[in-house]
């Protein structure tokens, strides 16, 4: 193998074009959008705060390996992510912890049961695992937080009652039972000192890959039984896929369904709007979230700071955003299979992240796979 296709330049495409360039293959990396980075590109603003233009992007892992890897393409900034809810006025911590339960349910009413909770399920536990209890205190905690906390946001997030969602979403939004206020509990959390464009700009700048921005990759690969063709001709490089794999077999078998995130970004002259980097609106509102991007980046700029307003849409092909979610449910998980058993028929196309492998996957996810798929190509 001395050339590879990679379409997509996230950070799936991003990865795996590094990986291989590494050792002597020459990479021709096809990006759609004018931007290297997928949904985790920032840019600096008109009033120079660095803002994340599809959403807030908090990297964090177990994983040493995926944290080495990516600390070779940037310094890191400590940060510890902290999240709360806003319900109709009261800020509880998320996820929701000993400190949400006295806010709700008072002290001496939470120090019984937050030590019944430990015994019973160890040191975190879930909302559905909570309403299968028969204990009548569980279930009365499960109401309130699916009530407060769980409906209505994943309504507005997914589109979907909770219990129209697959589990492995669900499951996604844990009870701690501790004071530790850090949305995620990962060894390394951090935040990439200059930004996620600059730490792409970096791994990207190797004379072995070549970037094509504004090109659409997909449009230009064709598998017919099982032989791939690109620009119309025979193809036998390897080439690597991350884009949406309904769209490269031209929907043969339908759309497969996503949720897409638009942003109301807004600079407000103050010090800071929110007392954390992200508060939830799990209620009634019209939007998910707002995000205050100072928290994040640690930028220091007096007097200013920018704020955005997160809302969940259903995304279709043709219309504007980006699809930013695969909606996992038994049926759509079904049409997946189909698409996926064509690409599997390819010997030399492979799948790679959130939208190829339709997974609800994290950046180390991603970075953790595209790393596996480079030694698994590189031994071939």
């Amino acid at each position: 193998m001395k050339e590879a296709i990679v379409v997509g330049g996230g950070f799936s495409g991003a990865v795996i074009a590094r990986e291989l360039a590494e050792q002597g293959i020459k990479v021709l990396l096809l990006e759609k959008r004018d931007h290297i980075g997928g949904n985790a590109y920032d840019r600096y603003n008109s009033v120079g705060i660095l803002t994340h233009l599809y959403g807030p992007h908090v990297f964090h892992t177990k994983r040493k390996h995926v944290f080495d890897y990516l600390s070779q393409f940037t310094q890191w900034r400590e940060y510890e992510h902290r999240v709360v809810a806003n319900v109709q006025g009261l800020l509880l911590p998320l996820p929701f912890n000993e400190t949400s339960f006295e806010a709700v349910f008072g002290v001496d009413w939470t120090m019984g049961i937050v030590e019944k909770l430990r015994h019973t399920y160890g040191n975190t536990t879930t909302i559905l695992e909570l309403q299968k209890s028969k204990d009548s205190q569980f279930k009365q905690v499960a109401e309130y937080i699916y009530e407060h906390i769980f409906y209505h946001y994943t309504k507005k997030q997914w589109g979907l009652r909770p219990e129209e969602l697959d589990s492995s979403i669900t499951a996604r939004v844990p009870i701690s039972l501790s004071r530790d206020d850090r949305y995620f509990q990962d060894e390394y959390q951090c935040m990439p000192r200059l930004g996620y464009t600059e730490l792409f700009n970096c791994m990207l700048d190797h004379p072995y890959i070549s970037l094509e921005l504004r090109v659409d990759g997909a449009q230009r690969i064709h598998i017919d039984k099982g032989a791939l063709y690109f620009d119309n001709k025979p193809c036998r490089l390897p080439v690597v896929y991350t884009g949406a794999i309904d769209e490269l077999f031209r929907f043969c078998y339908g759309q497969l369904p996503y949720r897409g995130v638009s942003l109301e970004f807004e600079n407000i002259s103050t010090e800071y709007f929110q007392s954390t980097g992200t508060v939830n609106y799990t209620m009634e509102e019209p939007f998910t979230r707002i995000t205050e991007f100072k928290y994040l980046t640690g930028q220091n700029i007096p007097h200013i700071t920018t704020i955005a307003r997160e809302f969940s849409y259903a995304y279709r092909r043709g219309s504007e955003g980006e699809a930013s979610y695969p909606i996992i449910r038994e049926e759509n998980w079904e049409i997946y299979q189909k698409y996926r058993l064509l690409a599997d028929s390819c010997p030399n196309l492979y799948m790679l992240g959130r939208l190829a492998q339709y997974q609800y996957l994290n950046m180390d996810d991603v970075v953790d796979a595209a790393l596996a798929l480079g030694k698994e190509l590189l031994a071939v």
